[in-house]
């Protein structure tokens, strides 16, 4: 009896997977970057020391047995300095681009399905919050309010919703006129049912790949905030404070500035691996192998 080979169809999702899997620096992006989530999330339980545990007696030391990265002028242990202050930098990081993303795929979303006079005005509005200098905002901010964790996340995701509008948007225009949503309307499903069940499900490639690189950019914005002195402040700790303190005495202590910079960079590269090779594994033009 003769068998009659098939060739089964495949979800956009598991064709991305599998061209991932083949990227070994995304790969390798996506292995960092949970290690590091883990890490922030176990901190507690495997730091080394206390985080606010100091030997005054011992000052700063370089890397030894004891001290895997040493311990800073208070003779704290940087190890355990890294590991907490990844895990602020890492929440500002995730939560701030999550604000973000709210803001921009709903603010995209709305103008691009309903398009014409609201589109134009909401679009306008973009244009003109582009042109305000939003670094000054923030500082105006930190300094009117008091620098608080809180509204350092939404300072940041402000700032960095507008790119996401306009990607948002620019989807949302080429998949209004499909023939799922003439289908879904017929139906007679309300027009925010289908922006939100429709529309922005099928714009989530784009948007996936846009969180990855607005991620690092966020954490780059805190480190900035926080060497200027207006982002994290003690007790607290982020690596974008420990690089400050760490250039202040780069001279002197090297690895006050060597090891907290290497963790930031880390991250950036893990993010930015993986958020190239999905920007490729997502892209309807490349052949499926």
């Amino acid at each position: 009896m003769n068998s009659i080979e098939t060739d089964k169809g495949s979800s956009l999702w598991k064709d991305a997977w599998i061209k991932l899997s083949k990227n070994r620096l995304a790969l390798l992006g996506l292995g960092l970057l949970v290690i590091l989530i883990v890490t922030s999330l176990l901190t507690p339980f495997i730091a080394p020391y206390g985080y606010e545990a100091q030997n005054l007696d011992m000052g700063a030391t370089a890397p030894s047995l004891q001290h895997w990265l040493g311990t800073d002028i208070f003779g704290r242990d940087m190890l355990t300095r890294i590991m907490y202050g990844g895990r602020v930098s890492l929440m500002v990081g995730f939560i701030a681009t999550a604000v973000a993303l709210v803001i921009g795929i709903l603010w995209g979303a709305t103008a691009g399905f309903f398009g014409g006079r609201l589109d134009a005005i909401m679009m306008r509005i973009v244009d003109v919050l582009y042109a305000l200098p939003f670094m000054i905002f923030i500082i105006l901010l930190m300094v009117v309010f008091g620098r608080n964790i809180l509204l350092l996340f939404f300072a940041i995701g402000a700032v960095e919703w507008l790119t996401m509008a306009r990607i948002v948007r620019s989807q949302v225009m080429a998949l209004r006129n499909q023939e799922f949503v003439e289908a879904a309307s017929s139906l007679g499903l309300s027009q925010w049912t289908i922006i939100r069940r429709h529309i922005i499900p099928n714009t989530l490639g784009p948007v996936i790949v846009y969180t990855t690189l607005t991620i690092p950019s966020v954490m780059l914005l805190e480190a900035f905030l926080s060497f200027l002195g207006l982002g994290i402040q003690p007790p607290q700790s982020s690596w974008g404070l420990l690089i400050n303190y760490g250039v202040e005495t780069m001279e002197e202590y090297p690895w006050l500035l060597i090891f907290p910079g290497l963790a930031l960079s880390l991250t950036l590269f893990a993010l930015n691996f993986l958020g190239d090779g999905l920007r490729d594994a997502l892209d309807p033009r490349t052949s499926k192998d």
